[in-house]
């Protein structure tokens, strides 16, 4: 979350690493966990908080999430993804969930792994996110520091709206996100081959997620992440970190207005 922001744009970069893992399991079902365990196997993943300390992919995303949802500009292909997603190797989390087709089909090669919870236990995990991205005061905030924070809002709003059944409010979300979860679930496994797909429970362990990949069992004890207090803790820490950026933006202000009357008053000596 602290790390200084990369300021990289992807949108001439290339593919580095092949893109071999594709974790398409909805939001809060352990997609955290999923990056961890990637990461641990060897594999550069890529996770929402990803984009935490480079907000320029965020761009990006939001032109592609248009086109696909929105029918905004040209659909993503192989050549968007070559560069957004081109030092990785696996993916987990939104926004790739959301283009399940879009990757399935630019990487036939590459394993789906589908995670899926309980519904009520998701639903529940689920809701308490949507509590703090539906707050107002989140965004109210990111328009005091448009280059991170404010990039931040714009993705993970867009991105909570349409995993939440396209809801524009907490009350619909509440209405609609089961059955937009469902149907996440449904396409996945239509669109990708049955030699291609594993159906993962995050309490299995490593050996079938190993045996599935071709990876040797790692020594290490398969990673547990509580999404749910990560997720309360991200929001407090993307405030934090925003009131720094608002501090600093005003400090230059002060200091670039300043400058006009620091100089007429020398001029007067």
């Amino acid at each position: 979350m602290y790390n200084k922001d990369k300021s990289i744009d992807r949108r001439n970069a290339h593919r580095s690493v092949p893109l071999e893992v594709l974790c398409l399991g909805y939001s809060r079902t352990g997609t955290l966990t999923m990056h961890k365990a990637m990461s641990i196997l060897g594999y550069p993943s890529f996770h929402f908080s990803s984009i935490y300390d480079n907000v320029k992919d965020s761009d990006m995303w939001l032109e592609a999430i248009d086109a696909k949802f929105n029918g905004k500009g040209p659909l993503p292909g192989k050549t968007f993804f070559d560069a957004l997603l081109g030092h990785v190797g696996a993916v987990a989390d939104a926004p790739c969930n959301l283009f399940a087709e879009e990757l399935v089909a630019c990487y036939p090669d590459a394993k789906v792994v589908l995670v899926e919870r309980d519904i009520e236990s998701w639903y529940q995990s689920w809701m308490a996110l949507c509590q703090s991205a539906y707050d107002p005061s989140i965004f109210a905030l990111g328009r005091l520091d448009p280059y991170w924070l404010g990039r931040l809002t714009a993705l993970g709003g867009a991105l909570t709206r349409i995993q939440a059944g396209h809801a524009q409010t907490i009350d619909q979300a509440r209405v609609r996100s089961k059955a937009a979860y469902h149907q996440h679930y449904r396409v996945v496994r239509d669109i990708v081959p049955s030699d291609r797909l594993l159906e993962f429970k995050l309490g299995d362990g490593w050996e079938p997620l190993c045996d599935f990949l071709d990876k040797k069992m790692p020594d290490t004890p398969f990673p547990h992440e509580n999404e749910t207090k990560a997720n309360a803790q991200s929001f407090v820490e993307l405030g934090q970190r925003a009131m720094k950026n608002i501090a600093k933006n005003a400090a230059m202000l002060v200091m670039v207005l300043s400058m006009p009357v620091a100089a007429w008053l020398y001029s007067r000596r």
